[in-house]
């Protein structure tokens, strides 16, 4: 956004900030929070404090390095705040949860959670911290309202060592002491969702959520509608007991059954896919 939509949006702005101004203990990280928020929704060319810093009139990062490592604030209550509020602007008929991840690539191995593993935002194997994401999103916008950070093997575990990294970076002992699959992660943000009373019709994700079969199983057991996708080598229930391979259900459904529908338009036009329904039986955890 320009400087002149950030400023035409000054009062929508400063409405936000306090209605959250008592989850934070002190007014310093109060001017920080507005600080952050007008710089994040600037011209801003590189988001990094320094930046960051510089737009809001400060001579070096340490006000805002001091706020995001250091200030006390209650993170799920501003978490709940900010999906209350998200939601309350972007409710409608065709609203939908949708579970993504995403990686920020680091050089240190200090930063909670990093370590060598895959991100999309590189598209191979980096050293980085991947969390994974839900988003909101209906013909009026969308947005994230919820995040959970992945803790993989070097992190995640038993021993002394995890221990001592876990605590230096605040971690706390519940979510230290194994791993929990991206999957359970978005399990987790549904949960508090569903807890929440958030109005949405479907949820969506990708084939690294759709392929666990206990993700679906739980989804069918809360009745939660779903569109997922899932490997071609998916084994599948059909409702006369048998199991069938996705692509081998694919190969018996007529060619004129499809519908082509679009999802949406991409960067080389509409997005289209052919869709076809076919009856299964409900997922079951242990599939073979």
């Amino acid at each position: 956004m320009s400087e002149a939509e950030v400023r035409a949006l000054e009062g929508e702005l400063e409405a936000l900030c306090a209605s959250v101004d008592d989850v934070f203990a002190r007014p310093a990280s109060r001017e920080n929070l507005r600080a952050m928020v007008r710089g994040l929704l600037s011209e801003v060319p590189r988001k990094n404090l320094w930046q960051l810093a510089e737009a809001a009139g400060h001579p070096n990062p340490d006000r805002l390095q001091g706020f995001l490592a250091k200030a006390a604030w209650d993170a799920d209550e501003l978490r709940d705040r900010v999906r209350a509020f998200a939601v309350a602007a972007l409710a409608a008929d065709d609203a939908v949860l949708i579970a993504d991840e995403t990686g920020d690539i680091k050089k240190g191995t200090k930063s909670a959670g990093v370590q060598r593993q895959y991100t999309g935002t590189a598209g191979r194997v980096e050293n980085a911290q991947v969390s994974v994401h839900l988003s909101y999103g209906s013909g009026k916008g969308r947005t994230l309202i919820d995040s959970e950070l992945y803790l993989g093997r070097n992190w995640a575990g038993t021993s002394a060592e995890h221990e001592r990294r876990c605590a230096e970076q605040g971690i706390p002992p519940e979510r230290a002491s194994a791993v929990a699959t991206k999957p359970e992660l978005a399990r987790r943000m549904l949960e508090r969702a569903l807890a929440a009373s958030v109005p949405f019709t479907y949820f969506l994700a990708d084939e690294a959520y759709g392929q666990c079969r206990a993700l679906r199983a739980w989804l069918e057991e809360h009745h939660v509608r779903y569109v997922l996708a899932i490997p071609k080598t998916e084994v599948l229930p059909l409702p006369d007991g048998r199991t069938r391979q996705a692509r081998e259900l694919r190969a018996l459904v007529p060619e004129e059954t499809f519908e082509r529908r679009s999802c949406a338009d991409g960067a080389k036009g509409p997005r289209e896919y052919d869709w076809a329904a076919v009856q299964l039986a409900p997922t079951a955890h242990d599939l073979e």
